[in-house]
């Protein structure tokens, strides 16, 4: 190999077809787990659904790991649910698992001896458990009140002995099972985002126009009775694009935006004599602060407008945003 780490044409040819032969691999273990989704996999499901606790997942070495990731799909995707190690189990941390709970054991041996070590203990709780192996004949598949096989007929390692292909079918099934429950539960775009505030579907439907618009001195607003150059002078200051026209009891009766000063720039006007009431638009399109910030959004798209003014039920100006406050917000 070359000192910049670049392969020749030969050695390149062979680590892609080393690679290409490792997602072979995988992808037909993960077709077979097709005939696996079958009356054991629905029993699963079932005990997962009435669980009134949570579905403790617990595992060893690699399957702790895939263990951990189908525990963390579960609690985001409506199904309550966490990671317990086995080794502390049996250290004090087995009284995480309560008697309302479920358990989902995943061993590709089946004969984990720290699984089979606290298997009378969750047994003597009578907490339903179900077991994911790749050994139906397993002692812990035989112990377990539902069984789902996992197994595979070969790894993707060539030495056939590093957790690869059956790791893979392994949170494939995960995955199977945790969107299985989220459709029966009937879980939600809205559901997903109470549970993932942080990202970006989160911010899209979660966040209120109260959470974003402009409010207080940052409105931009002129009278009915102020010049244009005013109103164009308020607009600059505040740095909307756009101000309000409001009347003298403080209710919007127009808006005025950069489109509307290019509109107003063709018209035969007296700019520096003119009232910011006869160039203005009637009739604006707003919004209430109560409002999902990604509603407004959509109507803000629809209208095929860039602004506009958030008001009371009383038509008074409380707040304002635009699309660059938007996408300062995540929202778009």
């Amino acid at each position: 190999m070359n000192k910049d780490c670049k392969p020749s044409p030969e050695e390149a040819k062979k680590l892609q077809a080393l690679g290409l032969a490792v997602i072979h691999n995988e992808a037909s273990a993960i077709q077979a787990l097709s005939d696996r989704i079958n009356g054991d996999f629905a029993h699963a499901c079932g005990y997962m659904l009435n669980c009134e606790g949570r579905i403790v997942v617990t595992g060893m070495g690699k399957s702790g790991h895939i263990g951990s990731k189908i525990a963390a799909t579960l609690a985001s995707t409506g199904s309550p649910a966490f990671f317990v190690h086995p080794g502390e189990a049996s250290h004090g941390d087995l009284g995480m698992i309560t008697a309302k709970d479920v358990v989902l054991a995943l061993s590709n041996s089946g004969e984990t001896s720290e699984l089979l070590t606290i298997l009378p203990l969750i047994k003597r709780l009578s907490v339903p458990l179900i077991a994911m192996t790749g050994n139906p004949q397993s002692n812990l598949a035989r112990q377990a009140d539902v069984h789902i096989d996992v197994s595979v007929k070969q790894e993707a390692c060539p030495l056939n002995l590093a957790p690869t292909s059956s790791t893979t079918a392994t949170l494939a099934m995960g995955d199977a099972l945790a969107i299985a429950l989220l459709e029966a539960r009937g879980f939600t775009e809205q559901d997903f985002a109470r549970s993932h505030p942080g990202g970006s579907l989160g911010r899209r439907l979660l966040l209120m126009v109260s959470d974003v618009m402009v409010t207080g001195e940052q409105i931009p607003r002129v009278t009915d009775q102020a010049s244009l150059k005013d109103a164009l002078l308020e607009m600059t200051r505040k740095g909307l694009g756009m101000t309000a026209v409001i009347d003298d009891q403080g209710r919007l009766k127009g808006i005025y935006t950069d489109g509307d000063l290019r509109r107003t720039l063709d018209r035969p006007i007296d700019i520096q004599n003119c009232r910011i009431s006869e160039v203005m638009t009637h009739g604006s399109t707003t919004a209430s602060a109560d409002m999902l910030a990604a509603e407004v959004l959509k109507i803000m798209q629809e209208k095929k407008i860039n602004s506009l003014f958030i008001v009371d039920d009383r038509l008074i100006p409380i707040g304002a945003l635009n699309m660059h406050t938007l996408l300062l917000a995540g929202i778009v």
